[in-house]
């Protein structure tokens, strides 16, 4: 998922998993201008991983874990996999070492 490869998304999730945020709280962190973390905040919001509301004139943001549950089980899926792959190659190696 390419939303997560950069460290400030990462740290915008990481705030938002405390609870809703505005804009300009989630921003104020980093040493970027609020353009460029609103950047951010959209690429996050095309791939569902944050959603926003809006009230009066503030954005609010919320985390939506609901991708990261989707990975986090392909990944589990992938692990079984993989480590039952390797423990047949593993068996098949020692049938065969002299």
């Amino acid at each position: 998922m390419m939303a997560l490869a950069d460290p400030t998304r990462r740290a915008i999730l990481a705030r938002l998993a405390a609870g809703e945020a505005r804009v300009t709280d989630v921003a104020a962190p980093f040493p970027i201008s609020l353009n460029s973390v609103s950047k951010h905040i959209r690429v996050l919001e095309r791939a569902d991983l944050v959603r926003r509301r809006r009230s009066g004139r503030e954005h609010l943001l919320t985390l939506n874990p609901q991708p990261l549950d989707q990975a986090a089980r392909w990944i589990d899926e992938q692990r079984a996999l993989w480590a039952w792959r390797l423990g047949e190659l593993d068996k098949i190696l020692k049938e065969q070492a002299p």
